[in-house]
């Protein structure tokens, strides 16, 4: 390691300030800071040739978990000379060693955590070319450990260099920049991906399940013959081991088997366990423990292995490297499972050990980056299965003919491409796994193999297949040659191939297929390839899926009698070829997605169909039905159907499902041939067609129905007396209808538990809250101008929304009465300021979220209007699939780091990808093993010409999709990051030697290739996004932003077409979640529609301001207001709201920790980012940067905590509110409403870091403080987001690094400064913490939401005097070459694009307002590089 050696005094000094730093900013530090002079790194290029050695800091804190920035600071690490030396080499950087003083896996949370001990820190400076030898040489030749994604650990070879491997991570996570890597490397948050331990930490856990060893008590046998002794007692694997002297394992060990035995309480005797072996020999060994934690232990352990049928040890995900001495004692193992782990060869309880294992039949050693074939396996002759995938095989060695028993052997996942000829003497060999290889053809030694029936080749390079082969191989039954690149299969041999009955060549490249020659073939799959012609054997034919491919005809010869499943979606397919219908057996056809004009009779009178998909093609008509068809399941969506057969529901009395959505229909067949029906129709859906309210009375006879689905119709009205007899009704859609009013009769349906009804015309609230099951109510964008109530409401009930109504004024004892359920929409209060504001914006959004089967909602959505100067704007939509965790996550913290990052660069795909990346980081622990599909849209002005037009960047990973509407047609702006739609995806992953399983997921987890969070599937999953821009005109007319559930049911056309047809942008987005739940779909929908109105004339944008000159005199301009305060009240929303308890839909804060989401303070910039000109024009007057405004009158309020919010239903508790009072004593704000417990209002996502206004100084103790240049009396400075700006004429003169005051020490300042939790501590925002941690301290509530940290109270302002505001630009002037980067005249403008105006002004604080003669306001400006 290259690096000078700095001078013993200077080095102390910097140690000793750092120490006197922190000690105050951190009450978890240890005082102590100890400089280590390491040997053995020289340096010969120093100052004068002179060698010198090189310097490792050592600062040992008690860490929060995965390292706490609020102890450890980039100024206080390091002096100056170890930053100089840092800055000078890319190549140069610290990493940081943890302790082992805690287990990694188990987090501490709750109140105690922060008394737990904690892992010291240690970070040696080093640079890429230092290896493990030289590091642990200056460490007494300690050893190091690396974890990544809080998974394994493995010891580090002498060889590898741990700095080198931190690079390559972030490189191959997406960073480019080689000073970006080096910022990112030295970033503490980086743990929670790859963390260095100085020695292996101790897992309780694992080491009960591992091993169990103490001295206890002991007795043999069940009668008083013998005495009770000390011994010493094991137990591992299936055995207890009970050894014959004390505290000694030298004399004879007693050896009790466990397997199908039993361990049992003895009562009469405190902490004492019976175990007894199984058989007629049984023996019985009575243990006493000393303490209740040890026989809890035992007792919990023993009792697991005697429930076992088999003697199986399972030592997986251990990081064992020898397995240990006592398991060799467990004689009786049969199956030893150590996957995942990172065994050795050599060594005690090494590989080479294991045939001491006598009757071991099974081994799985997959995942243990061997490298090679141990040869030692070979010589246990016992083993009858062998698992050695994903090991960087890349040969096999002839001993494995020696295993003459082994009938599986998987070897997946390696780089074989060839095997040996002695394999074909395994005669038992029955299945051989081959898998993601690098076979270019099928291995000739399968040929003696008679054994194996089933070959497994997915994922190799077999370019070209010769049925001929096959012939050789007649034992083979099932053939998977998946995702092989296969182009062409030859079969030129006249003679048939009889033995396949079973293949697979999904996800290749062929263009045609004959299968003729295969005669027997039984399952056919071949989705996902090019084919144009298809010709199969139909003698014994039972499954054929071709979906995804090109076919206009099918032909399979001869008909296939015994074919039960048919799959034809997604192709051209203009007429279903005549054996389709002459398919005796067939009970399932899916012929979606085709050019289909017309059904024949006999298809859907057959007497087999159960399932018939046909949706989206262009049917007119359904022929007539014979009685008694069997049909069960009917799709005849997206047609141009215009009636259904007359006799549908009574000669089809099997039908459970229709869904006749998007179609013509005017009316509906009825439900039986008399008043009595028999229709057992459950789901029923009518989305979309031309319905009127004469339909009502033809539902009557569906007794059995509890779907139905009758949106956007022409109903004026629905028959009372008809609902009435729907009573097993579950869930009902009404939408986008004419209704005026919900008939009351819908109280008789007791088991409804879903109702919407948006998009009416309905004035009276229905009377749905009696009813007992009831779950979600939507009835937004009606008329409703009251609401009567019962006196309870039910407990089920989790949401209500009443948007779009204007006409409803809700009582406070209304929404009391409303105060448990989960989420509770309500419009916001509009005011004249507020209105004003919309106008001058171009944009406006609406969003809409469903929940699908799952009872929680995994999407979420981010939409800020006003980003920096009011002219951009950001929107995002984040799915989670199966999680709410990490959408909720992003949600709160990527619109914060976006702001950030378009300071850093210039460079739309450079910082939308480090959006994604440093998002990607912050998800810290929740990011590890949970992960979501995120797409963010950020409209800007175009800087690359001086009339900066607007532009849209889209940025995606995973299956979120954004759609322009230009000119009435949908133009995609985005990349679906699928195993299945995208091809040079598939061949990265495949690179990798991920396992992808036959549903196309990654390790049988997610579809997707891209995905923020589930780091532990790196590097197969990566969060680097996809960014294009695309320049916005007056073409365009609006934005449609939507998740995988959504456009999977809604094409981009008809979503653009719907959009068209409803003005309102919200309603816009409802309706489009409407009908993908009426489409079918199941899952969770997300939807957001940004409305554009971009006019040629509407930017009239100047070239950048010279800021040299004369400051021009800046136009008032006035504040946003999307809440008014009450006039005695000068709180800010975060005084009326503590913690906020539940994210429905857009709420976010911007502090929210270091792993879970901390959004400002450890970014870096870009040393080398290119200046972003200033944008102004008429729309915007106002100079603003980083949210700071400047008026007309010259005044400078650094204003820290104000949280801009915009349109969203959230719900925050207020009984911890920031202020101390309790919610009953505090005035409430107009246009928030209240109802005890939670708070309605309207909010955004975006936290507005400063702003500057006018202001007259009130007293001398205020002028004190201003001449002290602080805003606190301990003369410490407050800043939030770790960015401290200095403005004049609007120019970004200073913006310094993360450094944390000394206000946690003062309860009074601590309460200003951070978050109060329920437990009385607190919190600072600018403290790496979790917010899952930050979310346990609230108070429970029934959502399961996060919880994110509370807003700051803005109390704290700076004011600048107008007669000194000279004196200060001169100040700050001298103090501009002190920060590195550009200039600061040559700041970017656009750096004020980030910021966000607040949502209303601060209220004045009397105490902070300084005299005239205040002197100017210094601030320390440190290095932001490290």
């Amino acid at each position: 390691m290259a690096m000078e050696d700095p001078p013993d005094s200077t080095v102390a000094a910097a140690a000793a300030t750092a120490e006197k730093r922190e000690s105050g900013a951190c009450i978890d530090r240890q005082p102590d800071t100890v400089l280590h002079r390491p040997v053995g790194l020289i340096h010969s290029g120093g100052r004068g040739g002179r060698t010198a050695a090189a310097g490792i800091r050592v600062l040992k804190r008690n860490m929060k978990r995965n390292g706490s920035r609020g102890c450890m600071t980039r100024k206080s690490r390091f002096g100056s000379r170890e930053r100089d030396w840092l800055k000078s080499d890319t190549q140069r950087g610290c990493v940081c060693l943890y302790g082992a003083t805690v287990d990694p896996q188990l987090p501490a949370s709750g109140p105690q955590a922060s008394s737990t001990p904690q892992p010291d820190l240690q970070l040696v400076l080093c640079s890429t070319s230092t290896s493990v030898e030289e590091m642990s040489a200056q460490r007494d030749g300690h050893e190091i450990y690396v974890q990544l994604h809080g998974d394994l650990l493995r010891r580090l070879e002498p060889a590898e260099r741990p700095l080198q491997m931190v690079y390559d991570y972030l490189t191959a996570m997406g960073y480019a920049d080689p000073v970006r890597v080096q910022q990112e490397a030295a970033n503490s948050d980086l743990s929670c991906l790859i963390r260095f331990y100085s020695e292996r930490p101790l897992n309780a856990d694992q080491l009960e399940r591992t091993l169990l060893k103490g001295v206890f008590s002991v007795r043999k046998g069940k009668t008083q013959l013998h005495k009770w002794a000390e011994r010493q007692v094991i137990l591992c694997g299936t055995c207890l081991i009970v050894a014959s002297v004390k505290d000694s394992l030298t004399g004879k060990m007693h050896i009790l088997p466990l397997v199908g035995g039993k361990v049992e309480e003895v009562k009469r005797r405190q902490h004492c366990l019976m175990f007894s072996s199984a058989g007629s020999q049984a023996q019985t060994y009575f243990v006493n423990f000393d303490t209740l934690t040890d026989y809890q232990r035992w007792h919990r352990q023993a009792s697991k292995v005697v429930s076992q049928t088999v003697s199986l040890v399972d030592l997986s995900c251990y990081s064992l490297e020898a397995l240990p001495e006592y398991l060799f004692y467990s004689q009786d193992v049969t199956h030893l499972n150590l996957r995942h782990n990172f065994m050795n060869l050599l060594g005690p309880g090494g590989l080479l050990h294991l045939p001491r294992f006598s009757q071991l039949k099974s081994l799985n050693l997959s995942h243990n980056r061997l490298g090679i074939f141990p040869e030692c396996l070979c010589e246990i002759l016992t083993l009858t299965e062998l698992n050695l995938s994903c090991n960087n095989l890349h040969t096999v060695p002839m001993q494995v003919g020696n295993l003459q028993s082994l009938q599986t052997l998987s070897l997946d996942g390696n780089h074989l491409s060839s095997l040996p000829a002695e394999l074909g003497a395994l005669s038992q060999l029955s299945s051989l796994g081959l898998s993601f290889n690098n076979f270019n053809h099928i291995p000739a030694v399968l040929q003696g193999l008679s054994g194996v029936d089933k070959l497994s080749m997915a994922g190799n390079q077999v370019v070209c297949l010769e049925v001929c082969a096959l012939l050789s191989m007649s034992h083979l039954k099932h053939v998977d040659l998946r995702l092989n690149g296969l182009r062409c299969l030859k079969s030129e041999s006249p003679e048939a191939v009889n033995q396949l009955t079973n293949l697979d060549l999904r996800d290749n490249c062929l263009d045609s297929l004959d299968l003729t020659s295969v005669c027997n073939l039984e399952t056919l799959n071949c989705q996902r390839n090019q084919l144009r012609a298809l010709t199969v054997s139909g003698f014994t034919l039972r499954m054929l899926h071709a979906s995804c491919n090109r076919l206009s005809t099918v032909s399979v010869y001869p008909v296939p009698n015994q074919l039960t499943h048919l799959d034809l979606s997604q192709n051209l397919l203009e007429y279903l070829p005549d054996w389709v219908c002459d398919c005796k057996n067939i009970e399932m056809l899916d012929v979606t997605h085709n050019l289909l004009s017309e059904l024949h009779s006999r298809l859907l009178n057959s007497l087999s169909l159960r399932k018939l998909l046909a949706g989206y093609n262009c049917l007119q008509r359904v022929p007539d039905l014979l009685d008694h068809v069997p049909l069960e399941v009917l799709d005849l969506q997206h047609n141009k159907i215009g009636e259904l057969p007359e006799g549908l529901f009574f000669k089809a009395l099997n039908l459970k499902h229709l869904n006749a959505s998007a179609n013509a229909l005017e009316t509906i067949p009825p439900s039986g041939q008399s008043d009595e029906s028999l229709s057992t129709l459950q789901e029923f859906y009518l989305t979309r067609n031309k319905l009127t309210e004469d339909c009502g009375a033809l539902l009557v006879g569906h007794h059995n129905l509890r779907v139905l689905h009758i949106a956007y119709n022409q109903l004026l009205s629905f028959p009372a007396s008809k609902l009435s007899k729907l009573e097993l009704l579950e869930e009902l859609n009404l939408s986008g209808n004419q209704l005026k009013s919900i008939p009351s009769t819908v109280s008789s349906c007791k088991r409804l538990h879903t109702l919407i009804a948006h998009s009416n015309h309905i004035t009276g609230f229905p009377e749905i809250l009696n009813l007992p099951e009831i779950k979600v109510v939507d009835l937004s964008y009606n008329q409703l101008n009251e609401i009567q109530l019962p006196d309870s409401l039910p407990p089920t009930l989790q949401e209500l929304d009443l948007t779009g109504n204007s006409s409803l004024i809700l009582e406070h004892k209304t929404l009391n009465l409303f105060s448990h359920i989960t989420t509770l929409k309500l419009d916001q209060k509009s005011t004249t300021t507020g209105d004003s504001q919309n106008a001058s914006t171009p944009w406006r959004h609406g969003y809409s979220e469903m929940r699908g089967q799952r009872n929680k909602l995994c999407v979420s959505v981010l939409a800020i209007d006003r980003l920096g100067d009011s002219v951009e704007a950001c929107y995002g939509i984040f799915d989670g699939d199966r999680n709410e965790e990490v959408p909720r996550l992003l949600q709160c913290t990527m619109g914060d780091v976006l702001c950030e990052e378009v300071q850093h660069s210039s460079i739309d795909s450079v910082y939308m990808s480090n959006i994604f990346l440093t998002s990607h980081r912050k998800l810290g622990m929740a990011g590890q093993k949970l992960g979501a599909s995120a797409l963010l849209c950020y409209i800007h002005h175009e800087s690359s010409e001086p009339g900066g037009y607007l532009s849209v960047t889209v940025a995606n990973v995973g299956t979120c999709q954004a759609v322009l509407c230009r000119d009435g047609r949908p133009v995609p702006l985005s990349k679906v990051y699928s195993l299945e739609n995208c091809a040079e995806e598939m061949e990265r992953v495949k690179l990798n030697k991920a396992i992808i399983t036959e549903d196309n997921k990654v390790s049988g987890v997610t579809c997707c290739s891209r995905l923020l969070g589930c780091s532990y599937l790196a590097p197969w999953v990566l969060p680097k996004p996809w960014v294009h821009t695309e320049p916005l005109s007056s073409h365009d007319d609006f934005l449609i932003l939507g998740n995988r559930a959504l456009f999977e049911r809604v094409s981009y056309q008809e979503a653009v077409g719907t959009v068209q047809a409803v003005r309102d942008p919200h309603a816009a987005a409802k309706k489009l979640c409407s009908l993908a739940q009426s489409y079918g779909c199941k899952d969770n929908i997300g939807a957001v529609v940004v409305a554009l109105n971009i006019a040629e004339d509407s930017c009239t944008c100047e070239p950048p301001v010279d800021t040299t000159g004369p400051p021009p005199v800046p136009l008032p301009v006035p504040l946003p207001v999307s809440m008014t305060p009450a006039p005695s009240d000068t709180a800010t929303l975060s005084s009326t709201s503590g913690v906020v308890s539940e994210f429905n839909s857009e709420t976010s804060a911007s502090e929210v920790g270091s792993e879970a989401g901390s959004t400002a303070s450890d970014e870096h910039p870009s040393s080398g980012a290119a200046p972003r000109p200033e944008r102004r024009c008429s729309l915007h007057p106002s100079t603003t940067l980083c949210g700071i405004i400047v008026p007309a009158s010259v005044g400078l309020v650094s204003h820290m905590g104000v949280f801009q919010r915009q349109p969203s239903c959230a719900t925050f508790s207020s009984k911890h509110s920031d202020n101390g009072l309790d919610s009953d004593d505090e005035t409430p704000l107009e246009g928030v409403i209240s109802n005890g417990s939670k708070l309605e209002v309207e909010v955004d996502i975006h936290c507005c870091a400063f702003q500057l206004r006018s202001g007259a100084p009130e007293g001398p103790k205020d002028l004190e403080l201003e001449k002290r240049g602080c805003d606190y009396p301990n003369r410490k400075m407050r800043r939030q987001n770790s960015v401290v700006v200095s403005s004049t004429n609007g120019c970004l003169l200073a913006v310094c690094g993360r450094e944390s005051a000394d206000l946690k020490k003062s309860p009074s300042a601590s309460s200003l400064f951070g978050k109060k939790l329920s437990n009385g501590s607190v919190v600072a925002p600018e403290d790496s913490h979790n917010l899952i941690e930050v979310a346990l301290e609230a108070p429970k509530k029934k959502s399961g939401y996060f919880t994110a940290p509370a807003q700051q109270d803005p109390e704290d302002q700076l004011i600048v005097p107008p007669c000194l505001e000279q004196e200060v630009r001169e100040q700050l002037k001298g103090q501009s070459p002190v920060v590195s980067g550009p200039s600061a005249t040559s700041i970017p403008p656009s750096l004020k694009d980030s910021g966000c105006n607040q949502s209303h002004p601060p209220p004045f604080a009397p105490n902070m307002v300084p005299g005239p003669g205040a002197t100017p306001i210094t601030k320390q400006v440190y290095d932001t590089a490290l």
